[in-house]
């Protein structure tokens, strides 16, 4: 196969989403990834294993902790490490292997080797076993993003890691420094923490969660504190010097004043830049624009004809979902669909424990906006499940504008958020009223009650 009519570089949830649809939609696809697995950085080094780890770490805090209250008393518990990475790699390798046999099922013809842009029609693939040239009516660009590597935390890969290294660790680490407070540091540092490692967590901006709500953003720092991790929020690491099988981190905060801390590594977990190494854009001229995301139009078509971007090489959040839809964006819009994805209703998660969801405004964004909104909270201590699962922590916040009734945000921080945000992004995305919401049927008793109640707060007189 040396023509067809779609390339898709990059495997990724945007790439091979985007190549599954054009097949669906009868167009020949060739999908073109370096790695011998398909599924990206979110499948092998990213969402998929990190969410294997919060699984097997939550189990063993669960084991670890005092169940008298339930009636049940366990013995020694013991944590083998190996085991539970063999749990998360035979996770990831079951969903390689899935997205191996949707490509066969849709004729999706897979080439695995490095692919780089010729001209806008030709992408060379470079491979051990040589190289070959594709030409095609359009090209996808889908590389995803590596991490940000900060000057004063430059990899080693032992004691100064990214997110990929610390998927992996080999033995808990004593003392874990994790910079940055977003999706990736928490977590990681959850999972760590939970297995026994002693987690300090850093953040140059005045909140964890920077993207959430300010409140919510409160919450979930108090419930993670009290779970035992260790904050300094408004600092920034100024300096790390290794010490034999230690780093020696000096922090600053707004203050300018520092503090000095001792640990066994450091995840640097400071954000992610999108991934266009070798890809040949320079060749062609393709715009970037000032932070190095490809730029795009509301077609998703880049500045060279035929030639489009997606997921993590472009403008917007860097988040799995987001690409997905981008991917099927585009391969409706080569097979002559109508199609558009709504940035507006994108929710974000973190998935700690309790879990964090949010989709739309902030309440800081209605205030600097102008915005004539109202707002209506219901916490999960008066919600009977919550109660009864013994996840009382949280909150739901709903942001509304007061003239029309129509949602502008919704925030969540309790237990199953990640699911319970799915009905917000439902209620948004079909222009849904608070009203609709406070009057739809909740099963009782269910965490998804407290959308409802916070609904009916907005709905009163």
């Amino acid at each position: 196969m040396d023509k067809t009519d779609l390339i898709v570089i990059g495997a990724g949830p945007g790439g091979y989403q985007a190549a599954i649809r054009a097949a669906q939609l009868g167009l020949e696809v060739a999908l073109v990834d370096e790695n011998s697995a398909l599924g990206g950085t979110c499948l092998r080094v990213g969402c998929v294993p990190s969410k294997a780890l919060l699984e097997s770490s939550h189990l063993f805090a669960q084991a670890t902790s005092d169940l008298s209250e339930h009636g049940l008393t366990i013995g020694q518990v013991d944590l083998d490490l190996a085991a539970l990475h063999k749990r998360k790699e035979k996770v990831v390798a079951q969903l390689t292997g899935g997205i191996d046999k949707l490509m066969k099922k849709h004729k999706v013809n897979v080439l695995h080797g490095r692919g780089s842009l010729i001209d806008k029609n030709k992408v060379a693939v470079e491979s051990l076993g040589g190289s070959r040239e594709i030409t095609a009516k359009y090209i996808l660009l889908a590389t995803g993003s590596l991490p940000i590597e900060l000057p004063s935390l430059p990899f080693d890969r032992k004691t100064i890691v990214s997110s990929d290294e610390a998927l992996s660790f080999e033995q808990v680490p004593g003392h874990l420094l994790v910079v940055g407070a977003g999706a990736i540091g928490l977590e990681l540092g959850q999972v760590w923490q939970r297995l026994g490692a002693k987690v300090t967590i850093v953040e140059l901006l005045p909140q964890i969660a920077p993207m959430a709500d300010k409140l919510a953003s409160r919450l979930l720092l108090r419930a993670l504190k009290d779970q035992g991790l260790e904050f300094f929020v408004g600092s920034q690491v100024i300096s790390a010097e290794r010490s034999g099988s230690k780093v020696k981190v000096v922090l600053e905060d707004k203050k300018k004043l520092t503090t000095e801390l001792t640990c066994d590594c450091v995840l640097s977990a400071v954000g992610r830049k999108p991934n266009t190494k070798n890809l040949g854009l320079a060749r062609l001229g393709i715009a970037l624009d000032d932070r190095g995301r490809l730029d795009v139009d509301e077609k998703l078509q880049t500045s060279v004809a035929g030639i489009y971007a997606i997921g993590d090489l472009i403008r917007g959040p860097m988040l799995a979902h987001k690409a997905e839809e981008e991917g099927v964006a585009v391969a409706e819009t080569l097979a002559g669909r109508r199609t558009e994805v709504n940035y507006n209703v994108i929710s974000g998660v973190v998935y700690t424990q309790p879990e964090l969801g949010m989709v739309g405004k902030t309440e800081e964004q209605c205030k600097a906006e102008g915005l004539n909104y109202k707002s209506g909270r219901f916490y999960f201590a008066a919600n009977a499940r919550a109660i009864a699962a013994g996840q009382p922590e949280g909150m739901v916040k709903i942001l509304a504008d007061k003239e029309t009734d129509r949602l502008l945000g919704v925030h969540i921080v309790g237990p199953c958020a990640s699911e319970l945000i799915a009905e917000a992004v439902l209620a948004m995305q079909h222009d849904l009223s608070v009203g609709d919401l406070a009057r739809t049927i909740h099963a009782h008793p269910t965490f998804s009650e407290a959308v409802k109640e916070a609904a009916r707060v907005l709905d009163s007189p």
